[in-house]
């Protein structure tokens, strides 16, 4: 039976996906086929959570263990195996299943300028429609009443940007030779560098160089109900039964060809004053976090 010995954690919209999609193309690397099976944070128990937010995370996540097993059955003789679920940074319960299980495994993390990673988060969760909000400040309002009433965490927009609590764990419960924190722009600037170290941080070819990803790009439709119907299919044929399958078939390339094209654009900028404010309320957090992870942030705290 094979088990995964190395995560990458999160943070959400800090370019694990991409990171997943470049990983995979090492020949001593697998990943699961799934990349976010979110396995630890739910394990035994399928998730339920108000929202269209918790109704996908109810039907995507692996919580059955030997559903879980049988994404790593492909694995042959790989030195790395591994997955990617971003929400195993604000998990305690993750980080503590993974120690229990899996307590020589690798972890990596990923973490953005806060107030930037919340806003990408805010901007990527209205493009999937797991967001009912109309603008960021009303979505920021929202987090406190939403945690009462127990809706999933990936929309808690500012506590997610916290990284330092959600790393000390981490700290705690691994040794620090077997966790590496990045960041987001080391990712963005130099992905070549920081893939030759993750290599030798996992203990495979520091050689082999990857096709470098750019994935899971946020836009926003302008339109969206022909967004809603370019990416639901089965909207077509409820609209459109009398017709027959090759043309419902037709319809739907052609309106997914238009939403890409002509419907989707990237999201709005993050303002300069909505920045800062953000910045100096994650201000504490940062400082501590530096330390933690040994590493200057000072670049986080400026204005711009």
């Amino acid at each position: 039976m094979k088990l995964p010995n190395f995560f990458i954690i999160g943070a959400p919209k800090s370019g694990t996906t991409a990171l997943y999609d470049t990983l995979k193309q090492h020949p001593q690397i697998y990943m699961s086929p799934v990349k976010e099976p979110f396995y630890f944070a739910f394990e035994g128990k399928p998730p339920f959570f108000p929202g269209a937010a918790g109704a996908f995370f109810h039907r995507a996540a692996v919580w059955r263990p030997h559903e879980y097993v049988q994404l790593f059955a492909g694995a042959a003789n790989e030195r790395v195996i591994g997955e990617a679920s971003a929400t195993y940074l604000a998990s305690p319960l993750a980080a503590r299943r993974i120690r229990q299980n899996l307590p020589s495994s690798r972890i990596v993390a990923i973490l953005r300028q806060p107030a930037e990673r919340a806003y990408s988060a805010y901007s990527f969760l209205r493009q999937v429609g797991f967001e009912p909000t109309r603008t960021f400040q009303e979505a920021l309002a929202q987090e406190e009443p939403r945690s009462r009433a127990g809706w999933i965490s990936i929309l808690n927009y500012k506590a997610n940007s916290r990284y330092y609590d959600q790393l000390a764990i981490y700290y705690d419960l691994f040794p620090p030779d077997q966790i590496k924190v990045y960041l987001y722009e080391e990712w963005k600037d130099m992905p070549q560098a920081m893939l030759r170290d993750m290599f030798w941080f996992l203990g495979v070819d520091e050689d082999f160089m990857p096709e470098i990803q750019r994935s899971n790009i946020t836009r926003l439709p302008k339109n969206r109900r022909l967004h809603h119907l370019a990416t639901h299919p089965g909207r077509i044929e409820q609209r459109i039964p009398f017709l027959p399958a090759p043309a419902r078939r037709i319809i739907s390339s052609i309106l997914r060809r238009l939403d890409r094209r002509f419907n989707l654009a990237p999201p709005p900028p993050l303002t300069a004053e909505m920045r800062t404010r953000l910045t100096s309320d994650f201000r504490e957090d940062i400082l501590k976090l530096q330390d933690l992870i040994e590493r200057d942030l000072s670049h986080w705290l400026r204005a711009n």
